[in-house]
């Protein structure tokens, strides 16, 4: 039988909200016809995406199907939750300011839908997340939150690299290793949480701890080599000031992810530090 109880309590009205909004978003975008832009295309993947995975949450927990699933059903939901936040921020961000600046009604409306679908799926992930002593799984925790933003910024910077040239810079391929490396180990804790096999990770919240540690000196690293391979000897060229999009640019927005995912994993390793060696022994 479903349980329409999962409909009416608050994270499920929410989730139905979000559904509305990222839908309208779309919808409008999509009335308008075809884009051909890349970041066009990118703001459609992520209403269109958040729609399907938030519907298909309401499915399976309307008719309890979440319950047989082989993995750790509020570790996926508050890790998507999270993802969507920052998915849908990004697209709230990017198409006003491409698109929505030509005054066309369709697209202020769906940067409206869009902005209110970011706050809705923020205020998701506060419902969802571990409250003070509160039993719950890793991800709905502050680090947990953490590694997802960790490993989306990583995304973002990795995707600024592609039109880059970094084979000869010995500094700036230090760079990318950082960034790699610091992903794959985000990634790695994502899934084994989702996936229920922190147990085969012996003394997890010890190596946790550690390999934040290690991150956060990497990042530091990469916080200084980045704009010193980067930006010596190479201004900003005339030919961006006539361009949507300058490689220039780029630099900048990897310089700028840099310092935030460094402050991020600060923030992790201090919140880890903490949940390892103090409220564990409380």
């Amino acid at each position: 039988m479903p349980d329409f109880r999962t409909l009416t309590v608050p994270v499920g009205i929410v989730r139905i909200l979000e559904l509305i909004f990222t839908s309208v978003s779309f919808s409008l975008v999509a009335s308008f016809g075809h884009g051909t832009h890349p970041y066009w295309t990118l703001c459609m993947f992520v209403w269109c995406f958040c729609f399907c995975v938030t519907f298909l949450i309401l499915v399976l927990e309307l008719t309890g199907i979440n319950t047989k699933l082989p993995i750790s059903w509020d570790d996926f939901t508050t890790a998507f939750a999270m993802l969507a936040t920052l998915l849908v921020l990004a697209a709230s961000i990017i198409f006003p300011t491409i698109f929505a600046r030509t005054g066309y009604g369709l697209f202020i409306g769906a940067s409206v839908t869009s902005c209110l679908a970011f706050i809705l799926y923020a205020v998701e992930v506060g419902l969802t997340r571990a409250k003070p002593g509160e039993l719950s799984g890793f991800l709905s925790t502050v680090p947990g939150l953490l590694k997802v933003l960790e490993a989306f910024v990583a995304c973002i910077i990795f995707s600024c690299l592609r039109n880059i040239g970094f084979h000869f810079h010995p500094g700036v391929q230090w760079c990318v290793a950082v960034y790699s490396i610091c992903f794959i180990f985000a990634l790695v804790v994502i899934i084994f949480t989702i996936g229920r096999l922190l147990s085969l990770l012996p003394a997890f919240d010890k190596v946790l701890c550690g390999c934040n540690v290690m991150a956060v000196l990497m990042y530091m690293t990469a916080v200084v080599i980045w704009p010193l391979y980067s930006f010596k000897n190479n201004p900003r060229p005339e030919s961006c000031k006539q361009s949507s999009h300058c490689r220039w640019d780029d630099l900048v927005v990897i310089s700028f992810l840099t310092c935030v995912n460094l402050v991020a994993y600060i923030v992790d390793t201090v919140y880890s530090f903490r949940l390892v060696f103090f409220v564990s022994r409380a």
